[in-house]
């Protein structure tokens, strides 16, 4: 077993093995030692060998293949020399944003998101006019701008698959399998997944050559995890996640629903007893579904309810409960399902409502179902701490979040303690504001604006940009 001195002489050799820029990154987030999966998977990808890392959700696989990739590119290169496919666009998005972050330092550093439910237009613009250095995408998307020629991928030296089960499960095999077909045979490939069922193991060594295989952290510490099974009817559960709710008064909470039907009755449910729930599904266009994670993960929000979509891949650093509304098909799933909570360090509580036909999925998980006594409910959850407002300023108009910190700390008048978490998008930035602070905050930007509106402005590197709640 490695000893904590042990592990910190390994991250110190690993650190040395980067380049400058990256070290200096590192060192601005606080990265003093590694994750596992990253102590145990780096040195084989620095050395450019095909990697097949099994670990799970949140173990830190993104900073391990970010900065191996990073380590490869050559800025000078306008090319495109990196390619990750991921199964879900908010895993693409957040993947890319993890990478922009390790390679904050590395000066006009291109990375590109590609993903359907938005306008393919804009994305071969950009592709055409300013190859990435790197592309994050969902192999669909992919494989359609590779096939016209919007991508070209003679200069790609290395290729991610992450979540590779998910990728296999979604039904991209064959999009993958053709997105490959067209790269250079000469190429690292690295594979990074869950579970590796007989389909992964067919894909790695159809794809990847001599493969090291390393597999850490694999399950969750459910030790750090309370786990209720209550044993209510199907009719009783709308009632029942409200009991819930009340008696736990979590932070945040993340409800899961096997059906897109089950998260809207739900967040009826919810609203109609005076509880704001936000709803996440694959029918929400991509700029909705952006938002709604962007107000829970950063605080403005407490209640999300989601199909599986949100169980794996999404970046939530601090869940205090998670509920099942149903029990999940696959015991996997289960797991992925209670590993949003009890994550680094924190203590968890994951709640299953079990109704008698999920019985069978029950006793598969050694479940000890006990009655949930329903009673009525009374009060309500607090408001979330946090209000988002929106700012249409993004990266295309040459904004940087520290532009955007320094508006809201100079002329917009608050103070570092009252904003949160700030997201860059192309074309917007999010901010999280503190609850008590966004009515003055509004009511001090809408002043200078004429003409009747909801909407104010706020004057970033002497533009004005315009300013609303979301």
């Amino acid at each position: 077993m490695m000893t904590d001195a042990h592990a910190q002489a390994a991250s110190d050799a690993l650190h040395l093995r980067l380049p400058e820029a990256l070290r200096q990154t590192l060192e601005s987030l606080h990265y003093s030692t590694l994750t596992p999966i990253q102590l145990a998977a780096l040195p084989a990808m620095l050395d450019g060998l095909d990697v097949r890392a099994q670990a799970k959700t949140g173990s830190g696989k993104t900073a391990a293949f970010a900065l191996a990739l990073l380590n490869r590119i050559r800025l000078e290169q306008i090319a495109t020399q990196g390619l990750v496919l991921c199964p879900t666009r908010e895993l693409a998005d957040q993947v890319a944003s993890e990478i922009r972050r390790l390679g904050g330092a590395m000066p006009n550093l291109k990375i590109s998101s590609i993903y359907g439910g938005v306008a393919m237009g804009p994305q071969q613009a950009s592709l055409i006019k300013h190859p990435p250095h790197l592309i994050v995408g969902t192999p669909g998307r992919v494989l359609d701008h590779v096939q016209k020629g919007h991508v070209q991928v003679s200069a790609i030296q290395a290729l991610v698959l992450d979540e590779a089960d998910r990728l296999l499960e979604m039904g991209f095999a064959e999009s993958v399998q053709k997105i490959i077909s067209k790269l250079p045979n000469e190429r690292q490939t690295l594979l990074f997944s869950a579970t590796f069922p007989d389909a992964v193991e067919r894909l790695s060594r159809h794809v990847q050559r001599n493969a090291q295989s390393i597999a850490v952290d694999l399950t969750h510490d459910q030790a750090a995890i309370e786990q209720h099974f209550y044993q209510v009817t199907q009719d009783a559960k709308p009632a029942a996640v409200v009991q819930v709710l009340l008696s736990l008064q979590p932070e945040s909470a993340l409800i899961f629903c096997n059906t897109k039907q089950d998260v809207r009755d739900v967040v009826d449910h919810l609203k109609s007893a005076r509880i704001p729930a936000l709803e996440l599904h694959g029918d929400l266009d991509q700029r909705d579904r952006n938002e709604v994670w962007i107000r829970f993960s950063n605080g403005s929000a407490r209640v999300l309810v989601a199909t599986d979509v949100a169980a794996r891949g999404l970046d939530l650093k601090a869940l205090s409960v998670v509920i099942s509304y149903e029990l999940a098909f696959e015991a996997q799933m289960h797991v992925h399902r209670i590993g949003r909570t009890g994550r680094a360090g924190e203590t968890g509580t994951a709640v299953h409502l079990v109704a008698p036909h999920e019985s069978s999925r029950a006793a598969a998980l050694d479940a000890v179902l006990v009655p949930l006594q329903l009673s009525p409910s009374h009060g309500t959850l607090a408001p979330a701490a946090m209000q988002t407002i929106v700012i249409d300023a993004g990266k295309t108009d040459k904004i940087r979040l520290g532009d955007v910190l320094g508006a809201l700390t100079g002329s917009a008048g608050l103070v570092a303690n009252q904003i949160g978490k700030l997201e860059l998008t192309p074309t917007r930035c999010y901010a999280a504001i503190a609850r008590g602070e966004v009515s003055a905050l509004l009511k001090r930007l809408q002043a200078g604006v004429q003409g009747k509106t909801s909407a104010g402005a706020i004057k970033i590197k002497g533009r004005n940009f315009r300013v609303r709640l979301l």
